[in-house]
């Protein structure tokens, strides 16, 4: 059985999809035979259809998630090395750990 590549859907697809799913005139296994998708994809896309409809008409957007500050991230990644940097010649010089290099 030969592995089908990967596809990217366009977003009028999946609405189309999805909008069949809704409308309930055919089963989940039939309307993803119709559109050549997997039955799980199209309760997906039902789903997030269904979740984010009354977005449509001005409901109050889903909180997104806090923006990451990267110099924090980075400052924690420098200290990390730094840490481990010198807890390793620690443990060399206490015999503990052979040196890799």
């Amino acid at each position: 059985m030969s592995k089908r590549p990967r596809r990217n859907h366009s977003a009028a697809f999946k609405a189309k999809v999805a909008l069949a799913a809704v409308k309930g005139d055919k089963t989940v296994a039939e309307i993803a035979q119709l559109y050549e998708v997997h039955p799980t994809q199209v309760v997906d896309w039902r789903r997030q259809l269904l979740d984010r409809a009354a977005d449509v008409f001005g409901g109050t957007p889903a909180p997104s998630e806090p923006p990451v500050d990267l110099k924090a991230l980075h400052a924690k990644i420098g200290q990390l090395a730094l840490e481990n940097d010198f807890l390793e010649g620690a443990l060399i010089k206490a015999g503990m750990l052979s040196a890799r290099k």
